[in-house]
C-alpha cells in the first residue's frame, strides 16, 4: 500500500469570545482570569503562545526540541481574537504568521490557515445580508493578516445551512469542515454527463465515510468541497484524555484508515484551546505526535487545501440544514432551551429565546433607519458596511479617506463623516451582538451574554445619536423583550435588569472620557496630546494649585473619538485632598466661555491660596453646575492603578508592622513549630506575611540578595509557613525573562551572560515550580543567531562564552547537547 495514499490532517479552531468594552475598545481586567489581566491573556499564555514553541522533552524533563505547531496543523483563528493578538501579543501573532508561511512551503503552496466568519455568529440564524457581511469581513480579515485570499472558511460551531454554504462558494471559498452528523446523504459524482445520476445513500448514525472530501453543488452553478471530520477521534481529543499521551494520540490517528489502496484522509477537528488550555501540555502531546507521524513512512501530514488540490472530490453530498457540532438539536442551543448547556444543576435556558428575539427585533428596527440615513451618505449603505472592514482593521486617516472615496454619495462634510462612521459603528455592533458565546453557556448573567447585551447597548446609543426621535422607542422595546429573559440567579433578575446594572455603568460619552482624563491627570503626567483607549485628548490648558495636602487641577481639553471622529471640548476642575478623597466636575467648553472660565480659575486659585477649600467646592459647583465625578468614575484598569498608588504607603505601613511583630516573636514561633504545639492565628498570619514579603523583596532586588532569599526560605521551612508560590513564581519568571532579553539585546555581552547565569543559578534553588517558557525561547533564539558568538566583542572569549551559555541552558532545563545537534529543527519562538 503506497505510503502517500494515507494522509493525516489535525485541525484546531482557535477562538475566544470578544471581551472588549464596546465604549473603550479594550479588554478590561477580568478577576476570574487571575493572575492574568484577562482571559485572552491567560489563554494566550497557556495555548496560543505555547503552540508556536511547543516542547519535546527527554526522560529528565529537559527540552530537546521546540517546534511551531502552526506549521504542521490545519487551523483557523477567530478574527476578533487575531486582532487582539496583533495588538497585545505581537510575538505570538508573528509566530502564527510564521507557522502559516512555513505551512505553505511544507504543503505545496497551500496554507494551513483557514478564514472564519467574522465574529462567530451562528450562520443559519442570520439573515442573508448579515451572512454576506460575515463572509466578506472574514475574507478581508484573512487577507489582512496572511496576505492572500483563503481557500477554506470555518463556520462558527460548524453551524451550517445550504444557503450559507452556497454563499461561501459564491465568494470563492473552496472548502469548509463539518461534523459527520451534519451529512444528510451522499453519492458518487457522475462521470459520464450523459448517464443518469446515481442514487443517494443516507449514512446511518454518523457513519459517513470521513476519509474523503465531498462536493456540494448548488442551483446557482457554484460548488464547495466539504470535509467531515472523524467525530469519535475528535471527541477523544477534546473530552477523553487522548492528549495525555503523544504516543496514543499518534496511534489513534493511524487507526482511522480503512484497508484500501484508495487515497484516504484521516482528519480531526477540535477547539484549538484543547492544545494547552483545556488540557495542560496538550501542545506538547501534539508536537510529539506530529514528530512520530513525520517519522512514519506509512502516513503523511497534510492540510485540507493541499489534500483537496491533489484529490478532488469523487463523491457529492447534501447536508442536514440547521445543524452544528455542539448541539444535538441542530442550532437550538442558540435560540431555545434545548437542553444543551454546561449542565449546572437546576438551571434552565428559557432566557435564550427572548434574548434572540430582542436582538432580532433591534436589528430589524434599525435596518430601515439605516437605509434612510445611509442614502444621504453612501451610494449603497450595505456595500459600505461590507467595505467597512478595511476601517475596522486599520483606522488610520488614509484608510478612512479611502473608504469614503469608495462609498460616499458626495464629498462629505466633517459632520457628515462623523454621522457616516457612527452609522457604520452601529452596524458593526449589531453584528457583534450576535456572537454565539452569548447563548452557549448556562445563564444570561454570564460574562459572555452580558457582553453581547453590551454590544446591543452600544448599537442603541449610536441609534439614538443618529436618529433622534425616530429611535426613542428602540431601547424601551428592547428592554421589554429582555425582561422576559429570566436569570437562574435570583440576584441577577432578568435581561433588562442586567442591562441596567451591568451594562449601564459601562456606557459613556465624551464627557465621561474628559472626567477620566481630568481625574487621572492628578496621578499621571500626560503629554500635550495623548491617547486614552480609543480616544484622543489634546490639552488646551492645565494649571495646578496646592495648599497643604489639598491640590486643585483646572484645565481644558479637546476629546475626540478615534472611532467616529466625534469631538468636543471640555473644561474641568479636580480637587484632591489626598488618598481617595477626590471630587471633579466637567462641562462642555467653547471659546465664548473663555472669560467666565478665566474668572472661575482666578477665584478658585485665590481660594486655594487661602486654604478655603469649602469655597473652592462652591465655586466648582457654581461654574460647572454640579460636582458629579470621583475616583469611582475612572475606567476600571486606571481606577485600580491609581487605587494601588494610594494604597502603597498604607500597605507599606501594614507590611512593616506585621514584619516587626514577626521579628519580635520569631523565636516563640520557632519553638511552637518544633514542639508541634498550636500556633496562634495572629502570629501565623504575621509570619506568612513577613516571610512572603521578604521573599518578594529579595526577588525584586537588583541584583537578588541570595543570602536574604535563602534566609527567608529556611524560615519558611522551619516554621512551616506556606509560600505564595503564584506571586513568587511570577516575579521569578519575569526576572529571568528580563535578564534574557538584556542578554539578547547586548549582542552577546559576557557581562550580561554572567548576570543571567547568576540569576538562573539562584532561581533553580527555589522550592517551587517556575514557568521559564519565555526565557527558554529567548535562549534558543540567541543560539540560532550564532553570530553573537562571532562578533569582535566576544571573539577572544568565545570558549568561555559558549561554556557559560550552555550552563545557562541547563539551568533553564534545556538539553543543550540535543538542542545543538546539526539536524535539529527549531522554529520561531513566541512571547
Amino acid at each position: 500500500m503506497a505510503a502517500t495514499k494515507r494522509y493525516i490532517c489535525i485541525h484546531g479552531h482557535f477562538y475566544q469570545p470578544p471581551r472588549e468594552n464596546p465604549w473603550l475598545e479594550t479588554v478590561e481586567t477580568q478577576d476570574s482570569a487571575a493572575p492574568y489581566h484577562d482571559w485572552n491573556e491567560r489563554v494566550c499564555a497557556e495555548c496560543y503562545a505555547t503552540n508556536g514553541a511547543a516542547r519535546t522533552v527527554n526522560n529528565k524533563n529537559q527540552i530537546i526540541r521546540i517546534v511551531n505547531n502552526y506549521s504542521r496543523m490545519n487551523f483557523n483563528f477567530g478574527p476578533t481574537l487575531m486582532s487582539w493578538l496583533k495588538e497585545n501579543a505581537p510575538r505570538t501573532y508573528r509566530m502564527i504568521l510564521d507557522g502559516e508561511r512555513s505551512s505553505r512551503k511544507r504543503f505545496d503552496g497551500h496554507s494551513s490557515a483557514m478564514a472564519q466568519v467574522y465574529n462567530h455568529i451562528i450562520m443559519p440564524l442570520a439573515n442573508e445580508r448579515d451572512k454576506i457581511t460575515q463572509i466578506r469581513w472574514g475574507i478581508a480579515d484573512y487577507a489582512n493578516h496572511y496576505g492572500s485570499v483563503p481557500e477554506g472558511m470555518w463556520l462558527s460551531e460548524t453551524a451550517a445551512d445550504t444557503e450559507s454554504l452556497e454563499l461561501l462558494a459564491q465568494h470563492g471559498i473552496k472548502f469548509t469542515i463539518l461534523a459527520p452528523n451534519q451529512c444528510r446523504r451522499v453519492r458518487p459524482l457522475r462521470e459520464d454527463a450523459s448517464a443518469s445520476d446515481p442514487a443517494w445513500t443516507t449514512p446511518l448514525a454518523n457513519s459517513v465515510d470521513t476519509t474523503r472530501p465531498y462536493l456540494m453543488r448548488f442551483h446557482s452553478g457554484v460548488s464547495i468541497a466539504v470535509f467531515f471530520y472523524d467525530g469519535a477521534t475528535s471527541r477523544a481529543i477534546a473530552f477523553e484524555g487522548l492528549l495525555n499521551s503523544g504516543d496514543n494520540f499518534a496511534a489513534r490517528l493511524k487507526m482511522g484508515f480503512k484497508d484500501t489502496s484508495q487515497p484516504q484522509l484521516e482528519s480531526v477537528a477540535t477547539d484549538g484551546e484543547s492544545y494547552g488550555h483545556h488540557h495542560r501540555h496538550g501542545e506538547m502531546a501534539l508536537a510529539y505526535a506530529v514528530r512520530l507521524l513525520e517519522q512514519d513512512k506509512t502516513v503523511k501530514l497534510t492540510n485540507y487545501a493541499s489534500y483537496l488540490a491533489q484529490f478532488p472530490p469523487e463523491w457529492e453530498c447534501e447536508i442536514v440544514d440547521n445543524t452544528s457540532w455542539s448541539c444535538a438539536h441542530g442550532v437550538e442551543r442558540w435560540r431555545s432551551n434545548c437542553g444543551c448547556s454546561g449542565g449546572k444543576p437546576g438551571f434552565n435556558q428559557e432566557w435564550r429565546k427572548p434574548l434572540r428575539e430582542a436582538l432580532d427585533e433591534l436589528r430589524d428596527a434599525i435596518t430601515p433607519l439605516s437605509e434612510q440615513e445611509g442614502a444621504k451618505l453612501f451610494t449603497d449603505v450595505w456595500a459600505a458596511r461590507d467595505g467597512y472592514i478595511d476601517v475596522i482593521l486599520d483606522r488610520s486617516e488614509e484608510v478612512v479617506d479611502r473608504f469614503f472615496a469608495d462609498h460616499q454619495v458626495h464629498p462629505l462634510s466633517i459632520a457628515e463623516r462623523v454621522r457616516a462612521l457612527q452609522l457604520m459603528e452601529m452596524q458593526r455592533h449589531a453584528q457583534l451582538m450576535y456572537t454565539s458565546c452569548g447563548w452557549f453557556f448556562d445563564d444570561i448573567s454570564g460574562i459572555e451574554t452580558v457582553q453581547v447585551i453590551a454590544y446591543a447597548a452600544r448599537a442603541l446609543q449610536l441609534a439614538k445619536e443618529l436618529f433622534g426621535e425616530k429611535a426613542k422607542d428602540l431601547e424601551p422595546e428592547f428592554l421589554a423583550r429582555l425582561a422576559d429573559a429570566k436569570s437562574n440567579v435570583p440576584s441577577a433578575g432578568d435581561g433588562a435588569r442586567l442591562y441596567k446594572e451591568k451594562v449601564g455603568p459601562l456606557q459613556l460619552g465624551l464627557e465621561q472620557v474628559a472626567a477620566h482624563y481630568a481625574i487621572s491627570s492628578v496621578f499621571s503626567s500626560y503629554a500635550e496630546e495623548t491617547e486614552l483607549f480609543c480616544y484622543r485628548v489634546r490639552r488646551i490648558s492645565y494649571d495646578v494649585h496646592t495648599s497643604g495636602r489639598g491640590r486643585l487641577a483646572i484645565g481644558r481639553a479637546n476629546i475626540t473619538s478615534g472611532i467616529t471622529g466625534f469631538a468636543q471640548a471640555f473644561s474641568f476642575a479636580v480637587l484632591h485632598f489626598g488618598d481617595q478623597n477626590i471630587t471633579a466636575a466637567v462641562k462642555p467648553y467653547s471659546d465664548k466661555d473663555a472669560t467666565e472660565f478665566d474668572e472661575f480659575s482666578a477665584q478658585a486659585s485665590e481660594c486655594v491660596q487661602r486654604a478655603d477649600f469649602p469655597d473652592v467646592i462652591r465655586l466648582i459647583d457654581r461654574y460647572h453646575g454640579h460636582v458629579g465625578y470621583s475616583l469611582t468614575s475612572l475606567f476600571t484598569d486606571e481606577q485600580r492603578r491609581i487605587v494601588q498608588l494610594i494604597l502603597n504607603s498604607t500597605l507599606w505601613d501594614i507590611e512593616s508592622s506585621l514584619t516587626n511583630i514577626y521579628e519580635d516573636h520569631a523565636s516563640l514561633l520557632h519553638y511552637l513549630s518544633q514542639a508541634g504545639l498550636p500556633k496562634p492565628p495572629a502570629l501565623t498570619l504575621a509570619a506568612e506575611f513577613a516571610i512572603n514579603a521578604g521573599l518578594r523583596r529579595a526577588l525584586e532586588g537588583d541584583p537578588i540578595d541570595q543570602a536574604i532569599l535563602r534566609s527567608f526560605l529556611q524560615l519558611a521551612k522551619a516554621d512551616k509557613v506556606p509560600l505564595d508560590t503564584t506571586t513568587l513564581s511570577y516575579i521569578a519568571d519575569q526576572r529571568m525573562k528580563r535578564a534574557m532579553v538584556e542578554l539578547q539585546m547586548s549582542a552577546g555581552s559576557l557581562e550580561m551572560l554572567d548576570r543571567a547565569l547568576g540569576l538562573a543559578h539562584t532561581l533553580v534553588e527555589l522550592p517551587f515550580e517556575l514557568n521559564l517558557w519565555q526565557a527558554q525561547n529567548i535562549w534558543y533564539e540567541i543560539l540560532r543567531t550564532s553570530s553573537y558568538a562571532l562578533t569582535s566583542q566576544i571573539a577572544d572569549d568565545r570558549p568561555q562564552w559558549e561554556k557559560d551559555f550552555n550552563e545557562l541552558g541547563k539551568c533553564l532545563s534545556i538539553d543543550t547537547t540535543a538542542m545543538t545537534a546539526p539536524d535539529q529543527l527549531v522554529e520561531t519562538m513566541g512571547d
